[in-house]
């Protein structure tokens, strides 16, 4: 039930490139914002897979938006295939130029953050053993926005409709938003 409770998570669709050129793309649950300035975001992984082979040796990686419209390509990038193989192409996704980190942006996303790495950490448990884990901590260094997703000049996630991974198989879709200030900026 962990999954679950600490839910909903937002999906970092992770794109990176590996040393000998090869882009690779997969969805992150353990992902997430961790400072605004800068702007920093954190991705964890549980298994050393592509991803994280290609952000050691390049210290850069894309996160893009995960929408419902792509919903199933995104999930067909959690397959696990050979480092060999371009899940661009394999999802029928397009990719798109970043323009200060060199893994693309997956093309048709109303948004992405173009990262470089500044630590990495090795996840222990309480017995002192890292295993597998290793979370990636990242400066978000430039943001792609769609402009058709812009509403009076601030980025709409209901009109992306935005994904988000909760427990188990479960997803959810950010269809409704209420405004709620912080009781004492409301009147500022």
């Amino acid at each position: 039930p962990f999954r679950a409770i600490v839910a909903p998570r937002p999906i970092g669709w992770v794109s990176t490139i590996s040393s000998d050129g090869v882009i690779n793309l997969a969805p992150y649950s353990f992902f997430n914002a961790v400072a605004g300035r800068p702007p920093m975001v954190i991705l964890s992984s549980e298994g050393i897979k592509d991803s994280i082979t290609n952000i050691q040796a390049t210290r850069e990686f894309v996160v893009n938006l995960a929408t419902l419209p792509m919903a199933e390509r995104m999930n067909e990038t959690s397959r696990a295939l050979s480092s060999d193989i371009n899940e661009f192409e394999f999802a029928g996704l397009e990719p798109a130029a970043s323009s200060l980190v060199r893994p693309p942006r997956v093309a048709g996303c109303p948004a992405a953050l173009e990262c470089k790495v500044t630590d990495m950490v090795p996840l222990k448990n309480l017995a002192g053993e890292a295993g597998e884990r290793l979370m990636t901590v990242a400066e978000v260094v430039g943001i792609y926005i769609d402009e058709n997703y812009l509403t009076d000049g601030k980025f709409d996630m209901v009109k992306a409709q935005t994904l988000a991974r909760c427990g188990y198989w479960d997803y959810q879709v950010t269809k409704e938003l209420f405004d709620m200030p912080r009781p004492d900026l409301r009147d500022h």
